[in-house]
């Protein structure tokens, strides 16, 4: 991709769960929580999307599922937290696993912030519109 083929994102949404995806993306847009919204399915497309953009371009916020095929979630945050230029993007892991060995791990390697998915769709929806509204809102990121 060149320069002029990206556009500013405020959110990349990267998770191979269609259904979880559509769900993040509606509950953002209906609270207002950015306008622009990337959702890649695995960390493979992330890092393609994230090494080709200029940093003009960058994200606010990357949303983080753990368990993808190709690059999973893990490997994400470990290759753009050692990259000088790209280590600021805030990264919230929003996965279904509640192990605590997922948990150190992603904070050890540089997340933000992690959350277990709720089960229950208004929780869903109520824990996406504070992520949004933390991260894409009140948050100030570098420019």
């Amino acid at each position: 991709m060149s320069d002029s083929e990206h556009e500013v994102i405020d959110i990349l949404l990267v998770d191979d769960n269609m259904e979880d995806a559509e769900m993040i993306i509606r509950a953002l847009k209906k609270h207002n929580m950015g306008r622009y919204f990337l959702h890649v399915q695995d960390g493979e497309e992330a890092l393609h999307y994230l090494y080709s953009a200029p940093a003009k371009n960058f994200p606010k916020l990357i949303i983080l599922d753990l368990k993808m095929p190709k690059v999973d979630g893990a490997d994400v945050i470990r290759k753009l937290k050692s990259d000088e230029l790209r280590k600021v993007i805030p990264i919230v892991v929003l996965t279904s696993s509640s192990e605590e060995t997922d948990i150190v791990k992603s904070y050890k390697l540089g997340a933000n912030a992690y959350i277990v998915k709720p089960m229950n769709f208004e929780k869903f929806t109520m824990a996406i519109q504070e992520i949004g509204l933390f991260w894409t809102v009140l948050n100030q990121n570098p420019q």
